[in-house]
């Protein structure tokens, strides 16, 4: 049944009074005046501020709309049997080394996606250079394998491990020799599995190459202290700092650990107790080191060894031969 009541808002509307017929044309926004600005006189007058903000904000808002494309759909599907120890939306930690670096992995659902430095580590924390860091990301490249490959073949684990072990029992049989090539090893656990198959076959060697390696510093600390180790510097003890192309605050042994020591000794509290370490970096390319050096000195490559001679010489008194350098080391 259709109602004749009329309801008004106000007196002002049920008298129709000329200041509410003014102010009820403005109500409403207008439609945009498009057609009188593209005109010719629309384009030879002056267009009011109110009028290019309402062309301006149809134009990006139609232009953005106009760009768009149907997103792809991501279907989330919800655990049947959720694990006890994952909440979505809350993430997980776990701790776990990368190249002798305790780190601290975060994880959401399974997914690592941050690697921090283990801050329980002890003595054995280091922080985490940009290797740890980016080292997430090939967990995610999607130019790597999603299956074992045999000749250029799609294969699965099983028919590898059957493949590889024929292979293994061949070259024992025939005498060949195997070569098990890594980088270098320092995990128990590793060690231990490398040591039961080379029992299994004995023919096994264990080859370790590194693309950067310590070697040269291994083996300078056996001939001059009888220990083939890789030394611990202790930055934040050292009053003075000298430097032959070591790029300690960057890549060099570790970067992190050295970054924080070299810091706590020429900080503002270290200025207020007037004690600051001296740095002084020799090195024949600019390096972060250098950058934060004192006194940089460049020189040649070839000019390192003369100049370590010198320093000793200065040092120690001594009269050692080969300490002789160009004209722009002093």
């Amino acid at each position: 049944m259709e109602s004749n009541k009329k309801y008004w808002k106000g007196l002002e509307e049920y008298k129709n009074t000329p200041d509410f017929v003014e102010n009820n044309k403005n109500e409403f926004a207008e439609p945009l005046p498009i057609e009188d600005v593209l005109n010719e006189a629309g384009l030879s007058t002056v267009t009011p501020r109110r009028d290019f903000l309402k062309a301006l904000g149809f134009g990006l808002g139609a232009v953005t709309l106009a760009a768009c494309q149907t997103a792809p759909v991501h279907k989330s599907i919800p655990y049947l049997i959720k694990p006890e120890e994952v909440v979505p939306g809350i993430p997980n930690y776990y701790v776990s080394s990368f190249n002798g670096q305790s780190v601290l992995v975060k994880t959401r659902e399974g997914r690592p996606i941050k690697i921090e430095p283990n801050p329980n580590a002890g003595t054995f924390f280091r922080g985490t250079d940009a290797q740890a860091q980016a080292s997430v990301l090939d967990l995610y490249d999607v130019s790597k394998l999603k299956a074992p490959v045999i000749k250029d073949a799609e294969a699965n684990w099983a028919k590898v491990d059957e493949f590889v072990t024929g292979e293994l029992n061949k070259a024992q049989a025939s005498g060949k020799k195997i070569r098990i090539v890594s980088s270098s090893v320092s995990s128990p656990s590793s060690k231990a599995v490398i040591a039961d198959f080379t029992v299994a076959y004995p023919n096994t060697k264990h080859v370790q190459y590194d693309a950067i390696s310590y070697t040269g510093i291994i083996k300078a600390n056996e001939n001059s202290f009888g220990k083939p180790v890789v030394p611990k510097y202790n930055f934040d003890k050292a009053d003075l700092i000298v430097s032959f192309g070591a790029d300690f605050l960057g890549t060099w042994i570790s970067g992190e650990e050295f970054t924080a020591q070299y810091v706590s000794n020429r900080d503002a509290k270290s200025l207020k107790a007037g004690k600051m370490s001296r740095h002084f970096q020799f090195e024949a390319g600019m390096s972060l080191t250098g950058t934060n050096a004192d006194t940089r000195v460049p020189i040649r490559l070839s000019e390192e060894g003369p100049a370590l001679i010198t320093l000793y010489n200065a040092i120690t008194g001594a009269n050692l031969a080969g300490g002789t350098l160009g004209n722009n080391v002093t």
